[in-house]
């Protein structure tokens, strides 16, 4: 399912156009990205939490040359899916 399929799917379940379903499924996303890069936790009961985590720098190979090269710390998006979920897909 991409970006277009879920617009058709939540606009069909809630009666919107597919016009106001595209906006609320983006400010879904915004509002989740916004909470995020201001470090906050965004907790769905039942679907699962978004989270940052951060990754501490380390040391890598490049795979063609074999040389060792520095990986900066970064900070990655996470998702852990709920127990409703998780149920749902068993």
């Amino acid at each position: 399912m991409n970006k277009n399929d879920l617009v058709t799917a939540v606009a069909a379940s809630t009666g919107l156009t597919k016009s106001d379903a595209a906006t609320a499924v983006d400010g879904v996303f915004q509002a989740i990205t916004a909470a995020l890069t201001g470090g906050e936790e965004v907790r769905l009961v039942g679907f699962g939490t978004f989270a940052v985590a951060a990754r501490a720098a380390s040391e890598g190979r490049n795979p063609r040359t074999g040389d060792k090269i520095q990986i900066p710390a970064s900070k990655q998006p996470k998702f852990k899916a709920g127990k409703g979920l998780k149920d749902s897909i068993q």
